[in-house]
């Protein structure tokens, strides 16, 4: 596939991309291409590569019940074929740079001694940073992971929702994040527009180019 068509094609999609308001409740997501949007958050760059936070992936249908009223009943939360939570870690240790830096060593097939300046750099950061500064940072790394996955699913055609608007403690709550080591942060619905849904036509509405970018 040419540079031309590619671009096109991401143009394309993210024109066609919107919020969706109103989802259809019988269109399910398919395993494989569910299988694609989940090696797309697998895939996610994040600070350091430490990857701090944890995607929870809801398709039961009453714990998306449960989660609507705690999400601004949002209609978007029960009608979605997918409802993904992201979560921070509650903690980032020196411990979990050094299983990190285990697995680099494995995978890459180096020995662990040889990425010693990147150990030391991770660990000067986590403990030169307060739990606050932390926790504000593994949220924001999850916030790179919903931008890629709202990315992967406009070019695959499936519509999805940033959401904001929850409740983090009663979300944690309802999906026992506590036990699971994090916290909610964001979430994002995802399946296929219901043909009622009038936003759907609307033109996109952006500030011009002008006023968005600055040239140094």
């Amino acid at each position: 596939m040419t540079t031309e068509i590619l671009t096109s094609s991401l143009t394309e999609a993210l024109t066609w991309r919107y919020a969706t308001k109103q989802f259809d409740s019988q269109k399910k997501i398919t395993e494989s291409d569910w299988q694609i949007l989940e090696k797309a958050l697998l895939l996610t760059p994040s600070s350091f590569g430490l990857q701090p936070y944890k995607f929870i992936v809801v398709t039961d249908q009453s714990i998306k019940d449960q989660l609507t009223p705690v999400c601004w009943n949002q209609a978007q939360v029960s009608q979605c074929s997918h409802f993904v939570v992201f979560a921070r870690k509650s903690e980032v240790t020196l411990e979990t740079v050094a299983e990190y830096v285990e697995l680099i060593a494995a995978i890459r097939e180096v020995p662990v001694e040889s990425l010693k300046y990147l150990h030391d750099m991770m660990n000067g950061f986590v403990s030169g940073s307060t739990p606050e500064k932390l926790a504000e940072w593994a949220a924001r790394q999850a916030y790179i992971a919903l931008g890629n996955l709202m990315t992967a699913a406009a070019i695959l055609k499936i519509d999805n929702c940033p959401m904001e608007g929850i409740s983090a403690p009663d979300v944690d709550r309802i999906l026992n994040l506590h036990a699971q080591g994090c916290h909610s942060v964001v979430a994002c619905a995802l399946g296929y527009r219901a043909v009622e849904d009038k936003y759907a036509g609307l033109k996109k509405v952006r500030f011009p180019r002008e006023e968005l970018f600055i040239e140094v």
